[in-house]
């Protein structure tokens, strides 16, 4: 089939509704009404002889070709609408788009109060959606226009993927007020004589502290191994439970709960998170908006740390 028979509007709708699992919620995304987005399927449907999308239960799924379609679509219309950037340039005051990012959730609540901030007061028609990122599959979702950036430890990536290193966040213990042991400061005996909370969302392993511990034929006692850190911190604000976690996230958590934050008695390796995206969006001035707005984001979250803490 010659691209010529093909009304690149389809394609808009057709990722649409891949991303958003349905007709409705893609009309939603692109103000379209439901009839609108059922019309421009049917045309695509017919224009490629495949249903694309068929009902189970009460969702839709994607079928093998539109599976195979999804990728090149979204890498086309990602050159695209990088390509239009540069021409006609990028106004966030006026640019009416979607980003995705890709990003562990215990990032969240560092990263999202102050970019969202940016967004309503200079970005008011810009949309953005935050997505756990597969670290084995980076490389492919940031060349399809799965997800526009990612947020994420030092990964192996090819010469295709760039990166920024995002300045590293000291770790720090919480503990509750009124901690029998803990008063205002944690010296290193004191910290490896309690009892301690690891957050992860891995079944088993050891958290970087241990691995830092070990090394120095150290170890601590984990009472408990938990997947939020916000459940993290309503345990340790209720029994005398430590847990340790990087410095703007332990601010954030303890403001809800009575807990008190302490510098790590352990000197740690540099910590470091990177920003990632795609050779292609390099010169995209959308996407470098972005970057920049995550980097300012996370420069800011550091800089709430208070002087001589």
């Amino acid at each position: 089939m010659h691209p010529s028979r093909v009304d690149l509007n389809l394609l808009v709708v057709f990722e649409a509704i891949y991303a958003e699992g349905g007709v409705t919620p893609a009309g939603r995304r692109l103000n379209l009404t439901q009839p609108a987005v059922s019309h421009a399927l049917s045309r695509l449907r017919s224009a490629v002889n495949d249903p694309l999308f068929v009902r189970q239960g009460q969702s839709i799924v994607p079928t093998p070709v539109a599976r195979q379609m999804i990728g090149p679509v979204r890498q086309s219309l990602q050159g695209l609408g990088a390509t239009l950037s540069r021409v006609s340039g990028f106004d966030p005051a006026t640019a009416r788009t979607r980003f995705t990012i890709g990003m562990r959730d215990v990032l969240e609540s560092v990263v999202l109060p102050p970019l969202m901030k940016v967004v309503a007061q200079r970005a008011p028609f810009i949309d953005i959606a935050v997505v756990k990122s597969s670290r084995r599959e980076l490389e492919m979702e940031l060349a399809a226009g799965a997800i526009d950036v990612a947020i994420d430890v030092l990964l192996p990536v090819p010469n295709s993927v760039h990166r920024a290193r995002i300045a590293p966040q000291p770790l720090a213990v919480i503990a509750r007020r009124g901690h029998p042991q803990v008063k205002g400061k944690v010296d290193l005996e004191t910290y490896l004589a309690q009892e301690h909370i690891v957050v992860s969302s891995r079944r088993r392993g050891q958290a970087l502290e241990d691995y830092e511990l070990s090394r120095r034929g150290l170890h601590r006692h984990v009472r408990l191994r938990c997947q939020h850190y916000f459940a993290a911190a309503r345990v340790v604000s209720q029994t005398d439970l430590l847990c340790t976690m990087t410095e703007p996230l332990a601010r954030i958590l303890v403001k809800s709960s009575a807990a008190q934050v302490l510098p790590l008695p352990l000197k740690m390796p540099s910590f470091d998170t990177f920003l990632y995206w795609h050779a292609h969006a390099e010169e995209d001035p959308a996407n470098r908006w972005l970057r920049a707005q995550l980097l300012d984001a996370l420069e800011g979250a550091r800089a709430l740390r208070p002087r001589g803490a």
